[in-house]
């Protein structure tokens, strides 16, 4: 008889309910765990309106700190001093010095001969002698007409006093009734005549002092006009040798030797090399900022050197404003005229002021919008810009330090008020 293996079987407890069920509870810890990591995102997508690449943005910090306006414009050395000399009278050049050549103040550059100049100089001078001669003369005949109004006067004079006299004599003769009445009445015209004589005669010596006078000042001033004229003629003469005005170097001469010249022609210039200048050409969209006597740096090669504005062209060329820049502590002895260097000018300082890196949001925003980064979302705010540099915008209000602020183009958000910045 085979024997059953019921002596081997085991009565098992059931097992509890959680057990038949382990993997689904499994399944759903798991979902739930996810769902509370991805709530805070979820709540993100949702109060967004729309979602822009971080790899798309850059993002600056708002941060305390001193606002440095300035321009960096390409400069060129040129001399500070570099007069033109022209040619002070038509004829034939003779150069005396080339373009190249070190002169001094005062050196002979060049000759001009012109016949017609010189003749005419002693024409004048000749006719000056004649004037000179005849305001001589003038002050002769002057002194004689003098003499005759003189002598006019004094006999009126003599004559008066006589028929004064001869008046007195009469009334006292008249008083006694020694001379009869026509006689005394003669003497009493005679008097009134005489008197009336002295009075024409002074009358006629003041005109007459006067009207020589008149003559001989315009005597002398013909004379000295005409002095004026040979010294100005000389002046010329003088200037038929051209001159270095200052030290330096024979810049460029525009006329070939023995060459005709005419009046006024450019002939050379002479370059002063110990005052040099840089000249600067800033854009015209800054024009209005710029202002003399403005710090600037002068960079040549690896040199610093500081500068200072000294003098801004009145009008635009070529959408650019011509400047020149000056060394403010003495000319480096390694500069070269028409040597190309960068200049930096300072416009503005502001210290202790926020600031933030400068970015196309400032032109797509229109320098009053603004997208602050808070917990991934970028929140439109209202805000106000400063100054400007190349590198930063001073911020008046809407950020405070320390806000995370989207500094490019804010086009892509199209004027949401909340945007998901996606990782």
């Amino acid at each position: 008889m085979i024997r059953d293996t019921s002596a081997q079987d085991v009565v098992l407890a059931r097992p509890p309910w959680w057990r038949a069920h382990r993997r689904g509870l499994i399944a759903g810890a798991v979902a739930l765990a996810v769902a509370l990591m991805l709530a805070p995102m979820m709540q993100r997508w949702f109060i967004a309106e729309a979602s822009v690449s971080s790899e798309r943005l850059r993002i600056d910090t708002v941060r305390r700190g001193t606002l440095l306006r300035d321009v960096q414009v390409p400069g060129r050395v040129v001399a500070a001093v570099s007069p033109t000399l022209y040619a002070p009278a038509a004829g034939t050049i003779a150069l005396k010095a080339q373009a190249g050549a070190k002169v001094k103040q005062g050196d002979v550059l060049a000759e001009i001969d012109s016949p017609e100049v010189q003749s005419l100089l002693r024409q004048e001078e000749a006719t000056l002698q004649s004037l000179d001669i005849e305001v001589k003369r003038q002050r002769i005949t002057t002194r004689q007409q003098l003499l005759g109004t003189r002598r006019a006067l004094d006999e009126a004079e003599v004559a008066r006093d006589a028929a004064r006299r001869e008046m007195a004599r009469a009334e006292k003769s008249w008083s006694i009734r020694a001379i009869s009445e026509v006689e005394y009445q003669r003497a009493k015209d005679d008097l009134k005549k005489a008197e009336l004589g002295f009075d024409h005669a002074s009358g006629d010596a003041a005109l007459s002092r006067e009207s020589l006078a008149f003559e001989q000042e315009t005597r002398e001033l013909g004379l000295e006009r005409q002095r004026l004229r040979v010294a100005e003629l000389q002046r010329v003469v003088d200037g038929l040798s051209i001159r270095a005005p200052v030290a330096g170097l024979v810049g460029s001469v525009a006329v070939a030797d023995r060459s005709a010249v005419a009046l006024n022609q450019a002939l050379l210039t002479v370059v002063d090399l110990g005052a040099l200048e840089i000249e600067v050409q800033v854009p015209e969209t800054m024009a209005d900022d710029l202002g003399l006597g403005m710090q600037a740096e002068i960079r040549i090669g690896s040199d610093r050197h500081p500068g200072e504005l000294v003098s801004i062209a009145p009008e635009i060329t070529q959408h650019q404003v011509i400047g020149r820049v000056r060394f403010a502590e003495g000319q480096p002895t390694s500069v070269r005229q028409n040597q190309r260097v960068d200049v930096r000018i300072l416009i503005e300082e502001k210290p202790d002021v926020l600031l933030l890196s400068r970015g196309p949001f400032v032109d797509t925003g229109g320098g009053r919008i603004a997208y602050v980064v808070e917990d991934g979302i970028a929140v439109r705010r209202q805000v106000q810009v400063g100054s400007t540099s190349l590198s930063a915008v001073e911020i008046l209000s809407g950020l405070v330090e320390g806000d995370q602020v989207v500094i490019s183009s804010i086009d892509e958000f199209r004027g949401a008020e909340r945007v998901l910045i996606a990782r």
